[in-house]
């Protein structure tokens, strides 16, 4: 007698491949993204004797990535409905994290902001950026249950924005504006994916407006970065020098690029090259085709993104591919508009590409997550009590 195959393996075997496509297009923005820190970095390294080689910033953005590399691969083999039981005691821990950076000895300040946090001789971490994963399962979860109830405002609309609120203050207080921003209109896609009461959508846009208007008001420094964004010429040695230096950059890559590593901007008048501004940088090195090419890559990764959000087995899964998806594609946007001057300067990296561990192993550990999405077929459940009895997803059902 032929012993039958237990249900939870069957249903293994029936995975589909992840997205290749996907994949490919995270890998190669992380290909450039590692030879452009190089680029990037370079200068201040080898300037610097307290970096001791001219590729310590090469070194490190090969580490993190191996680091997340492998939480990819982890994440992706792993059946997503597993970590919808995880997801209340994970944003308790950020919540405690951030909070912990504002008011501890572990919190480290640099550029003029609180925002990692220092534990011995670990590299410092930064809280707001496992925030935004964190907050993507955490509303995929929680909105997954309320679909029946999603038009309501007591039960869904209002504690929904309070807990946004809570996070974005606390990411605020650091101050970070930037990641604040990316939290807010994730949670909104997120709102928006779920079938949220539009009315009660535009109510929040208007709500979230106000205060933001009400936060660069309150901070000398935000209200100078919006004259700068109006008129950079006003004050191009104060102010407006970070717009500046990134429009120079730009605009001397023309078509094609000064070539790999011929960037001047790096020598100290682009600030944080590495980092943040580090599309400016692709810019004036590959040219239009180059920052063309970022833009093409992200456009890619959007739409296998949310094609997995279609095609995903329930409403669970297709709200964390939408969330993902949304996040990432949102900070990449937010980025390249910053340094194209199209909305005021804010510090924020570039996913993939920008210099920083939290932010590659967290975005690469995502990307993970939303390729075990892709791996399971439509309308496939594996166990409806781990899925929490969750149904099919219908796009624009309530």
């Amino acid at each position: 007698m032929i012993d039958q195959v237990p249900d939870h393996m069957a249903a293994r075997h029936e995975w589909h491949r992840p997205d290749y496509a996907l994949l490919a297009a995270v890998a190669v923005l992380l290909v450039i993204g590692l030879d452009m820190v190089y680029s990037a970095s370079y200068v201040i390294a080898h300037n610097n004797p307290a970096y001791g080689s001219d590729t310590y910033f090469l070194v490190r953005q090969l580490i993190w990535a191996g680091m997340g590399a492998i939480g990819l691969l982890i994440f992706q083999i792993i059946d997503y409905h597993r970590w919808q039981r995880l997801t209340v005691p994970l944003m308790a821990v950020i919540v405690i994290l951030l909070f912990i950076v504002l008011v501890s000895r572990l919190g480290h300040s640099a550029y003029g902001a609180q925002r990692w946090l220092q534990i011995g001789p670990l590299p410092p971490l930064q809280p707001s950026e496992f925030a935004k994963f964190a907050l993507v399962l955490y509303y995929a979860e929680w909105l997954s249950r309320r679909r029946d109830r999603i038009t309501s405002f007591s039960e869904v609309t209002l504690p929904f924005g309070v807990t946004v609120a809570v996070v974005c203050g606390l990411v605020v207080m650091q101050p970070d504006l930037g990641s604040a921003f990316v939290i807010a209109t994730t949670a909104v896609c997120l709102f928006f994916v779920a079938g949220a009461d539009v009315r009660h959508l535009i109510g929040g846009l208007v709500v979230g407006t106000g205060a933001m208007v009400l936060l660069i008001l309150d901070a000398s420094y935000r209200s100078q970065r919006i004259t700068a964004f109006l008129n950079p010429a006003s004050d191009p040695l104060g102010v407006g020098w970070n717009i500046t230096q990134a429009e120079i950059a730009l605009g001397s890559g023309g078509i094609f690029g000064l070539g790999l590593g011929a960037s001047r901007q790096k020598f100290y008048y682009l600030p944080n090259a590495h980092t943040d501004a580090i599309f400016a940088v692709i810019g004036e090195e590959l040219g239009l085709l180059g920052t063309a090419a970022i833009l093409i890559l992200f456009a890619v990764i959007a739409y296998r993104g949310y094609r997995i959000a279609i095609q995903a087995p329930d409403s669970y899964g297709a709200l964390l591919a939408s969330g993902i998806t949304s996040w990432l594609v949102v900070q990449a946007l937010i980025n390249v508009a910053v340094i194209t001057a199209v909305i005021p300067f804010t510090g924020i990296p570039l996913p993939f590409v920008s210099f920083g561990g939290s932010s590659l192993i967290v975005s690469l550990v995502a990307v993970g997550v939303l390729l075990n999405v892709s791996r399971q077929p439509a309308g496939f459940r594996p166990d409806r009590r781990r899925n929490h009895g969750a149904e099919p997803f219908v796009w624009g059902a309530e």
